[in-house]
C-alpha cells in the first residue's frame, strides 16, 4: 500500500524537484556572472513553476505529487524552521505585537468586507474574500464557506487568483522594504501580516534575512490561529447560514459535531511541531551539530514546495475572476499592507 502511494507521488515530486533544480542553477548563474544574487532560488522556483503551468497544465498523473510537495513538504519545512527560531527576535517583538496582530486581523476583515459590499459583491462572497485576505487565503475561505453557507460559485470566485496575487505580493514586498527602509523585524512583520500563505511568507522573507523569516512566520502563524475564533464568531452570529440561502438551519447535534470537527482541525500539526521545536531550542536541548542540517533540509524542502506552488498558479485565472472581485481583492490586500505599516509605527517596532 505504501509503495503504491509512493508511486502515485513520484511523478509530481520529481517534477517539483526538476523545477527546483532549474531555480538553483539560475541562482548559481547569477552569482557567477553578476557576482550578486538578485532573485533567490525560492522566488525563482515560483516563477519557473508558474511559467511551466502557463504553457502546460499537469494532468492527473502529476497532481498527487505536486499537492504533496505544496502541502506536506512545506509543513515539514515550517516545523523545522522552529529549530532555528530566534528567541531574541521574539523577545524584541513582545506581547504587544501579538495583540496588534489580533486587532489588525479583526479590523482588516471589517474593512475588506466593507470594500466588497461597496463594490456590490454579494454578502457571502464579500465575507469570504475578507476572511481569505485577512487570515490565510484559501484555507480560510475553505473553512469559513460551510459556516456561512457560501455556494461553490462564491468559493471559486474568491479563490480564483489567490496564488497569482500572492506571487505578485511576494515579488513586490522586498521593493517596498527598500523604499521604506524597513529593518528585518519590521519587514518580517509587514510580510507576515500581508502575504496570503505560509509558503509565500517564506518566499518573501528568507531572501531578506533569517530574522525576517522568523518574525514573518510567527506573525503568519498567529494569523492562521485567528481562524478558529473567527469561525466561532461567524457560527454564533449567523447560525442559519450553514445551509442553503434562505433555509433556516436546525441546531441539531450533527451540525454542532460537524462544526466542532472543523474547529479541531484549525491547529495543524506542523504549527504544534513548530512551537515545540521553538521551546526545545530555547531550552538548549537541541544539539548544535543538528541545527545546520535541520536548516539545510528545511531550506531545500521549502524550495521544492515553492516549485509546487508555482505549478499550481494559473495566470489565466485572473481573467476569470471578474473586475469587481479583482478590485475587491486588490484593494483589500493594499489596505492590509497599509494597516501593517501603521501597526509597526504605532508599536514602534524597531
Amino acid at each position: 500500500m505504501f509503495l503504491d502511494y509512493s508511486r502515485e507521488l513520484l511523478p509530481g515530486v520529481a517534477l517539483c524537484l526538476g523545477v527546483s533544480l532549474i531555480a538553483w542553477l539560475l541562482q548559481t548563474f547569477q552569482a557567477h556572472v553578476f557576482g550578486h544574487i538578485w532573485l533567490e532560488s525560492l522566488v525563482l522556483a515560483i516563477l519557473v513553476g508558474t511559467l511551466v503551468r502557463s504553457v502546460w497544465t499537469p494532468g492527473s498523473r502529476w497532481t498527487n505529487g505536486i499537492t504533496f510537495s505544496a502541502k506536506t513538504l512545506l509543513e515539514v519545512s515550517v516545523m523545522l524552521l522552529g529549530a532555528s527560531f530566534s528567541a531574541t527576535a521574539l523577545q524584541a517583538t513582545g506581547i504587544r505585537l501579538l495583540l496588534g496582530i489580533v486587532v489588525t486581523v479583526v479590523v482588516a476583515i471589517a474593512v475588506s468586507y466593507g470594500i466588497g459590499r461597496a463594490l456590490r459583491l454579494p454578502q457571502r462572497l464579500a465575507l469570504l474574500i475578507a476572511c481569505g485576505n485577512s487570515i490565510c487565503g484559501n484555507s480560510a475561505i475553505a473553512a469559513v464557506a460551510p459556516v456561512i453557507g457560501a455556494s461553490r460559485d462564491d468559493v471559486a470566485a474568491s479563490i480564483a487568483f489567490t496564488a497569482v496575487l500572492g506571487v505578485a505580493v511576494v515579488l513586490g514586498l522586498p521593493t517596498l522594504s527598500s523604499l521604506l527602509h524597513l529593518n528585518a523585524v519590521q519587514y518580517g512583520t509587514v510580510a507576515g501580516l500581508t502575504v496570503y500563505a505560509v509558503p509565500q511568507v517564506l518566499a518573501a522573507t528568507v531572501p531578506v534575512s533569517a530574522v525576517s523569516a522568523h518574525i514573518g512566520t510567527l506573525v503568519k502563524l498567529v494569523r492562521v490561529l485567528m481562524l478558529g475564533p473567527v469561525m466561532l464568531l461567524l457560527n454564533t452570529l449567523a447560525p442559519g447560514r450553514n445551509t442553503n440561502p434562505g433555509t433556516p438551519a436546525p441546531r441539531d447535534s450533527a451540525s454542532t459535531r460537524a462544526n466542532m470537527v472543523r474547529l479541531t482541525r484549525l491547529v495543524p500539526w506542523f504549527i504544534i511541531g513548530f512551537i515545540v521545536l521553538c521551546a526545545v531550542r530555547s531550552a538548549g536541548l537541541i544539539p548544535v551539530l543538528l541545527l545546520q542540517p535541520a536548516n539545510l533540509i528545511g531550506s531545500a524542502l521549502t524550495v521544492v514546495s515553492m516549485a509546487a506552488l508555482g505549478l499550481g498558479t494559473d495566470l489565466r485565472t485572473v481573467a476569470k475572476a471578474g473586475p469587481r472581485v479583482t478590485a475587491a481583492v486588490v484593494l483589500s490586500i493594499l489596505s492590509l499592507a497599509f494597516m501593517s505599516l501603521v501597526l509597526i509605527h504605532l508599536l514602534r517596532i524597531a
